[in-house]
């Protein structure tokens, strides 16, 4: 047989359905083989690591604009942070401007990323206008490979009410696209507010106060309830508590087409981070806010369980110093949104595998497969099948590291998880056969990041 142009020799291939040990033998852009003793012009050795597809992140926030500043991460910083930290797909949103149509938003936004981004790269819509002429576009988006749509129910600006909601499921979903949904009450929100504001209260410590767990629970279960209705598949983005992932569970338990996503914050850090001294609680707002120690346990055993579908990370990174910092002296002014789109695996395995809540596979199914099934990628994305992207991620799980802002490649002044010690971390990263990342630095081209048609979402 004529050699492969890479083999990746000696590894530990872990996937969503086994473990195995095999060469994984490449040509040009694809998998080709997967055997023992396979031959390669080049090779790389993975012996002592574990082989995975590559992460896929389903939702970040890259050059995001938000009032007066703009998410710090681009598609140049983000996706090579991305790819130092084991993910080579990031799914990102378009946000259309008044006056634009969807088509119009979706190819200005492609233009932003196109010869930037460093991975391969999806894209979400958002839904701010369903009025019949808007809604005519989904279809078409559809087929142009934008499958999914994100709505809000709350923010001013995004927020649709009851009615914008269930036109939005009921177009998504007769045209086999997936709705997505940031999901909090914004009447329960609104008032918590301007109660803590009449006390007084105008620090980062009154944040998680104004977006308590009700808001979140009882709009997971309105937005179950009309996507049951107009029998339209739909997916809770960033669940945090108890009540979301139990909402979530009840509506799939009932036969519904649900699917909830959670996020690293959720599961390593709690509302504790708020009481820092001083503005130091401003670094960890994002909305929804960090939860109780019972949720972030909760939000575990659901990941366990299969109530909970998919991780990402909600990568939405401000500086804190000039941006954070525009909230010193009232807390609903500090940009909302944390960074993490370079440690999500790691940190999954260390506080997932290693703690015991997860297996490695389940670890793989959680940041690569099921997302990838989600946005209709799977198998060329989260799989180590013949015929898919050699998209891979080389695991050591014997490294040790400790977090640190200094050592990440995000375009950011810090880092929520400064300080943490993971058991655990990827040591090189490919996109489609190329060396991407190799020992916690970028190797790679510039660019070379391709826009990904997503299909119909796939069970996961």
């Amino acid at each position: 047989m004529e050699p492969f142009d890479l083999v990746v020799q000696n590894g530990t291939l872990v996937t969503a359905g086994e473990t195995v040990r095999a060469d994984i033998g490449i040509r040009g852009e694809q998998i080709a083989a997967l055997g023992q003793g396979l031959r390669g012009r080049e090779t790389l050795d993975a012996g002592g690591l574990l082989v995975l597809p590559g992460g896929v992140d389903p939702h970040v926030h890259l050059e995001m604009p938000a009032g007066a500043v703009r998410s710090s991460d681009d598609f140049v910083t983000g996706s090579i942070a991305a790819a130092c930290g084991g993910t080579t797909t990031l799914l990102d949103f378009v946000e259309p401007e008044p006056g634009e149509t969807l088509a119009q938003a979706l190819q200005a936004r492609r233009a932003q990323a196109e010869g930037r981004a460093v991975v391969d790269f999806g894209l979400h819509m958002t839904l701010t206008d369903t009025r019949p002429p808007a809604l005519a576009e989904v279809e078409p988006l559809v087929a142009a490979g934008v499958s999914s749509f994100k709505v809000y129910t709350t923010y001013d600006g995004f927020r649709l009410d009851d009615a914008g909601l269930y036109a939005a499921l009921e177009a998504v979903g007769q045209a086999g696209g997936l709705v997505m949904v940031h999901a909090e009450n914004d009447v329960i929100v609104g008032q918590a507010r301007r109660a803590l504001l009449a006390a007084g209260r105008t620090g980062p410590q009154a944040h998680p106060l104004s977006r308590p767990a009700a808001a979140e629970g009882e709009a997971v279960e309105r937005m179950l309830a009309l996507a049951e209705t107009a029998q339209a598949p739909v997916y809770i983005v960033h669940t945090s508590t108890r009540r979301g992932a139990e909402a979530i569970a009840r509506a799939r338990g009932r036969g519904q087409v649900a699917y909830g996503e959670t996020c690293p914050q959720y599961l390593v850090l709690t509302e504790a981070e708020y009481a820092r001294p001083g503005f130091e609680g401003a670094k960890f707002v994002c909305s929804p806010p960090l939860r109780s120690e019972a949720d972030r346990v909760a939000l575990w055993r659901a990941l366990a369980n299969g109530q909970l579908q998919s991780v990402g990370t909600d990568h939405c990174p401000f500086f804190y110093r000039g941006a954070k910092e525009l909230g010193r002296e009232l807390f609903t002014l500090i940009p909302g949104g944390i960074p993490g789109i370079e440690a999500r695996l790691a940190l999954l395995y260390t506080w997932g595998v290693r703690a015991g809540w997860i297996s490695p596979g389940r670890w793989v199914e959680l940041c690569s497969t099921a997302p990838a099934r989600l946005f209709g990628l799977y198998p060329r994305k989260g799989s180590l099948l013949p015929g898919a992207d050699a998209d891979l991620v080389l695991f050591d799980p014997q490294r040790r590291v400790t977090l640190r802002q200094e050592m990440l490649h995000e375009n950011v002044d810090y880092t929520p998880y400064e300080g943490l010690e993971l058991h655990g971390y990827p040591v090189a990263t490919l996109r489609r056969g190329q060396l991407l990342a190799r020992e916690g630095e970028y190797v790679g081209p510039q660019g070379g990041g391709r826009f990904l048609a997503c299909g119909r979402p796939q069970a996961a």
